[in-house]
């Protein structure tokens, strides 16, 4: 931050100017009036320098970098949701994509409404936290649609049918060891079987949850455009953040650990 803060100080248009002014007054004028090149060309650094300092240490200058720097933030953030949006077209499937698309239309109409209009420090945290909850569902639809599309392709009946033949095992079966083997596959296939059922329910709680991020961005889009801001809108921006991100790192633990059948 400092360095960058330097840097800004360095090439800042104002001082730069006069650096151009300063070395051109010690390379034309300074060696016509007093004869010492040297010398003015060292008078030029030293101004250079002391405009560099005043820059460091004005209060106007600090907040102007700092505005800068959460635009260009901001046009980052906006950068990444396109980009792994554009990565996602070729991932979720063609309902997540059509609402893929809906909220990314939102999100340009976000940008266009914050760049055109005036905006302060409450405005860019909102559209910030905004386009994190852009990426937040874009990451959750992707995870969700390759989560979806493997348990929809593993067959329960075949796990159903595993347990209804076993348990008719049992009935006929007078061997306490042999019994005793099939009880545990019995019990083996049942847990497979909660863990499937278990694992749709939350798919449809993460749905649910994808919607409710779609309809967020919708209207906190009305409300950026209308220039409605308020605290309650980042807090309930930041709480979803966090509730996505929570829910995608269980899809992405899910999918690195696939339940094997």
């Amino acid at each position: 931050m400092k360095f960058k803060l330097l840097l800004s100080s360095l090439f800042s248009f104002r001082n730069i100017v006069i650096l151009l002014i300063a070395g051109g007054l010690a390379q034309f004028v300074a060696p016509q009036v007093f004869n010492a090149t040297i010398p003015a060309y060292l008078s030029a650094a030293l101004i250079y320098v002391a405009f560099v300092i005043q820059s460091l240490t004005s209060s106007k200058f600090y907040e102007d970098f700092k505005k800068k720097q959460k635009i260009r933030q901001i046009q980052d953030l906006n950068y990444a949701c396109w980009k792994l949006a554009h990565d996602a077209k070729r991932t979720v499937s063609s309902t997540y994509l059509k609402k893929l698309r809906k909220v990314i239309d939102d999100k340009d109409s976000i940008m266009n409404s914050f760049f055109k209009g005036e905006h302060g420090y409450l405005k860019e945290k909102i559209v910030e936290q905004t386009l994190n909850l852009v990426l937040a569902y874009v990451r959750l639809a992707v995870n969700f649609c390759v989560r979806s599309k493997e348990i929809g392709t593993t067959d329960i009946g075949v796990i159903v049918d595993r347990i209804n033949v076993n348990t008719r095992k049992l009935n006929f079966t007078k061997d306490p060891d042999t019994a005793d083997d099939i009880r545990k596959l019995v019990e083996m296939d049942e847990k497979t079987l909660n863990r499937m059922k278990e694992e749709k329910n939350n798919l449809e709680r993460i749905s649910a949850k994808l919607d409710y991020m779609e309809s967020t961005v919708n209207m906190f889009k009305h409300q950026i455009i209308s220039n409605i801001e308020s605290e309650e809108m980042l807090e309930k921006l930041e709480t979803a953040v966090n509730e996505a991100a929570a829910l995608d790192n269980v899809l992405e633990d899910r999918r690195r650990n696939r339940m094997r059948i």
